[in-house]
């Protein structure tokens, strides 16, 4: 057995937790944040959305079924660094490599043996702040660099969650993709829904977007506050009207703002695989995928936008619908990856409604 390696978690307002590393050696900042997802870690850490943050698991044992190649939802890990309780590092399932093994290549600071119900609760109750993880500072050293350290209120971090110019599919309408930090099995769902996807990052401009004559415009995932993206916002805009447009997750909070609706923090956000949303039109409910921190302002509403689906948890907006302008949105991830399926026919839906 390895011998124990100590590390510290701390939080801007100074709840200290002891813990012990189990992947890379350093100090790593960022918001603290957590999901209640019991599978998926592979995908999670590597999912662009949570570029800036901590991520606690919430589930007793991660790491059980091992790491590998095809679980990642981009090309490398994005979150800070991993909170768990207890940490698994045999192959499995999911791949040869034991999950601490993978964690340590990719060069994540991760710790395990840490009160991760403690600091569930006392961010569920006080809200996402920034926090610390190290093995390298001792916790007074530790906060005062967590203090320092800027929050995610402000700050446009879709450029550096963003991909190449690229295209995917071979079959189908044309689809303009502004990539905000797209995740892989998006690109996988869109294109396996039959649309051939143009990929552009969030610097494109409205004459690029158009140079490919899209059938619609996607605009995906991605982190940071949604408030800051002002340019793909404008480009939203400016395209309204003329073709379709859809957005999922932090898409559908630039897309409200492109509506004239707003946008606010939530105290602690949605990151699970449990959350349950209510369609307006049908009443039915679906079990969904999220992971934002962010959610779209349900008043004022403007002139011909309306509200498709609510959250069961806080009751904040989960969709937008714009039917004169063919726009409409969604707040959770259907893809899926990993989670329930009820909403994965949102992608073809999309794609018949613009072919």
């Amino acid at each position: 057995m390895a011998a124990r390696r100590p590390a510290w978690v701390v939080l801007e307002d100074g709840l200290t937790l002891e813990a012990r590393a189990v992947a890379a050696e350093g100090t790593a900042l960022g918001e603290m944040v957590f999901t209640t997802s019991m599978t998926g870690y592979q995908e999670a850490v590597t999912d662009p959305s949570y570029m800036g943050q901590i991520l606690t698991f919430a589930a007793p044992m991660v790491g059980n079924y091992g790491a590998g190649p095809g679980y990642s939802e981009s090309d490398r890990v994005r979150t800070e660094a991993v909170i768990m309780a207890r940490s698994g590092d045999r192959g499995g399932a999911a791949g040869p490599t034991g999950w601490n093994t993978w964690l340590a290549q990719a060069g994540v600071v991760a710790v395990e043996d840490v009160d991760t119900r403690r600091l569930v609760t006392h961010l569920r109750d006080r809200g996402a702040m920034r926090g610390g993880v190290s093995t390298e500072l001792d916790p007074e050293a530790l906060l005062e660099r967590v203090q320092a350290h800027p929050g995610l209120d402000g700050q446009d971090l879709a450029a550096a969650a963003a991909g190449p110019r690229r295209s995917a599919g071979v079959d189908g309408p044309r689809i303009a993709a502004i990539d905000c930090g797209i995740k892989d099995s998006i690109v996988a769902r869109m294109a396996g829904a039959g649309c051939r996807l143009e990929i552009f990052p969030p610097d494109a401009t409205v004459d690029d977007i158009l140079s490919v004559d899209p059938a619609a415009l996607f605009c995906s995932n991605g982190p940071g506050d949604p408030a800051a993206a002002g340019h793909v916002i404008s480009v939203i805009e400016s395209v309204l009207g003329q073709i379709p447009v859809f957005g999922i997750c932090m898409g559908h909070q630039l897309l409200a703002r492109a509506l004239g609706m707003g946008t606010e923090r939530l105290p602690f956000g949605h990151r699970g695989a449990n959350h349950p949303v209510r369609r307006v039109e049908d009443d039915r409910v679906e079990i969904t995928v999220q992971n934002h921190g962010y959610a779209v302002s349900s008043s004022p509403l403007p002139d011909g936008v309306e509200i498709t689906r609510t959250s069961l948890f806080d009751g904040s907006v989960e969709g937008i619908r714009a039917p004169e302008l063919r726009a409409w949105s969604v707040q959770y991830h259907p893809e899926a990856r990993p989670g329930p399926n009820d909403a994965a026919y949102t992608f073809r839906a999309f794609v018949e409604e613009v072919s």
